[in-house]
Order: structure tokens, then C-alpha cells, then sequence
């Protein structure tokens, strides 16, 4: 019996970490997003996070043990979500930063390990500047890790 070739197809990236550098003033090792693979320009982006054995927190969250702690994953979801607020058209204005000020309705289900590929995405739900509120998920394998809904706002 003769296998089947699997055959992975390749996501688009939008932005990839340089490109990412150019939008959001984070850097390492604090740059939470390494691409943007959707963006529907003031609806919704998705971000990935691929989580490597090296990230800085492992050495203490825990030894032994690695696990991405939560406040990470909601800032890789706020990172993501300030891609949408940056690039969509009329969004944050130009010579301003957005910063994260709430999360509200937040849980997180499941633990985020080293090799694992976290899925953000983050949806528009409203936007009076200079407040934007985003609600969304986190999945790793299409598993939840996290949900919630983030206020961030605009400022110089």
C-alpha cells in the first residue's frame, strides 16, 4: 500500500517581525506577535505566537515546567488587536501610541507550553476614539486558551 504525500499548505504572512516592528513600538523581549496572517481592514486580524523553550518568563514560570503565563497571552492578544487599531483605515492617528487600559470577561482554559503555535484573534467591536474595544480568542491547535475583551486608547 503506497502513502499519501501530506501536503501543508503555507499561511499567507501579512507581516512578518520586521514589518510588525514597523507598526508597534514593541521590541524583544516583549514583541508578543511573530506574524499577521488576516487582517479585515476594521473588522478583524489574526496574529501567531510560535512559543519556543527560550522565551524569557520560562526561567521562572515555571522551572521545570514551562507555562506561558496568562498575563502574556492576553498582552499577545492586546498586541494583536493594536495591529487592527493601527493599520485599519481611520484607525489610531497618526503620532500616537495605543495602549492597553482593561480586560474584561477574561479566562483562560488551557496552558500554552514551549512548541506551541497560539492562534490570536481579535475582533473590532466598537471604536469612539480615543477608546477601541476588541473581543478574542487564543487556540492552539484550534483548542481555546483564552478569551476575552480588551479596551485600549489612543495617546501621545
Amino acid at each position: 500500500m503506497e502513502k499519501e504525500a501530506t501536503i501543508i499548505q503555507e499561511e499567507q504572512t501579512i507581516y512578518d517581525v520586521p514589518a510588525i516592528q514597523g507598526i508597534l513600538a514593541h521590541r524583544y523581549p516583549f514583541l508578543m506577535i511573530d506574524r499577521i496572517t488576516e487582517f479585515v481592514d476594521n473588522e478583524r486580524v489574526v496574529g501567531k505566537k510560535c512559543v519556543t523553550a527560550n522565551e524569557p518568563y520560562f526561567t521562572g514560570h515555571f522551572p521545570g515546567r514551562p507555562v506561558m503565563p496568562g498575563v502574556m497571552i492576553l498582552e499577545a492578544m492586546a498586541q494583536t488587536g493594536a495591529i487592527l487599531a493601527i493599520r485599519s483605515e481611520n484607525g489610531v492617528m497618526p503620532g500616537k501610541i495605543i495602549f492597553l487600559t482593561g480586560a474584561t470577561d477574561v479566562r483562560f482554559k488551557r496552558q500554552v507550553v514551549p512548541g506551541d503555535v497560539l492562534r490570536i484573534e481579535m475582533r473590532s467591536i466598537k471604536k469612539r476614539r480615543p477608546l477601541w474595544i476588541m473581543s478574542g480568542e487564543a487556540t492552539v491547535n484550534g483548542k481555546l486558551v483564552c478569551s476575552g475583551t480588551i479596551t485600549a486608547a489612543e495617546a501621545d
